[in-house]
């Protein structure tokens, strides 16, 4: 199977809907969303309805869960809360009560799916160095794990007990992170996702340019803070 794999959308339709427009050339078999559906952005609630729509599955994130969650409402930054609140106002009750039962996890295919840490996957920890991924890839037995959460793209690799030199295909255990289609944190504004292939295990990463201005603009007229605007030009 081949899936397209979405994560950390914030809210952000200019930024979906450019990526599902790429994602429709390139002949996969399913979307999967990794999760913060919502947060930051102007349109969560055009957001939600089309991520129900397209994904077959879909995780939850750390934003998804503070629109219902006070506790993790409350280990969210000052810009973040501005943006739940507006997101708890605008989102429709079907849109909610999807949010609030997204799972945490999903194994596929010998892939897991999660969308920040697989150790502790409502922790909301995030994995930035190589000292988190080598705990984090010692945590689960698929063969990949996909996560989101930093909005920062990588692949960290763990060679396998065993493995045999020329054949990596089995003999590696991977923790990828697709990056985030509507709020990039890497210096690069462009939207980010990936495409897996669960029979080679291959992973494919793209990234593409959208339109940024409307983005920032609808934030802006939506009343939310100024940085969320300008952060989205900056891809921090």
């Amino acid at each position: 199977m081949r899936y397209a794999v979405i994560s950390d959308i914030h809210s952000n339709l200019e930024a979906l809907r450019r990526v599902l427009t790429e994602i429709e050339s390139k002949h996969v078999d399913e979307i999967i969303c990794l999760g913060d559906v919502v947060g930051y952005g102007a349109n969560p609630d055009e957001v939600a309805s089309l991520v129900r729509g397209i994904a077959k599955y879909t995780i939850m994130g750390n934003h998804d869960d503070a629109v219902h969650s006070e506790n993790t409402y409350t280990q969210v930054n000052a810009f973040a809360k501005a943006a739940i609140r507006y997101t708890r106002d605008i989102l429709s009750d079907e849109n909610l009560e999807w949010i609030k039962n997204l799972p945490l996890t999903k194994k596929l295919d010998n892939v897991l799916l999660v969308h920040s840490a697989p150790s502790e996957p409502h922790e909301w920890k995030y994995v930035l160095s190589e000292a988190d991924a080598r705990m984090e890839l010692s945590s689960f037995q698929e063969k990949i794990c996909l996560i989101g959460h930093t909005h920062i793209p990588v692949v960290f690799r763990k060679i396998l007990k065993g493995a045999v030199p020329g054949e990596p295909i089995g003999q590696m255990r991977e923790l990828i992170n697709v990056g985030s289609v509507g709020q990039p944190r890497d210096g690069d504004n462009r939207a980010s996702f990936g495409i897996i292939d669960t029979g080679t295990f291959v992973y494919e990463h793209f990234r593409l340019e959208y339109d940024i201005k409307t983005a920032a603009d609808k934030i802006a007229a939506a009343g939310l803070p100024a940085f969320l605007a300008e952060r989205l030009y900056r891809g921090r």
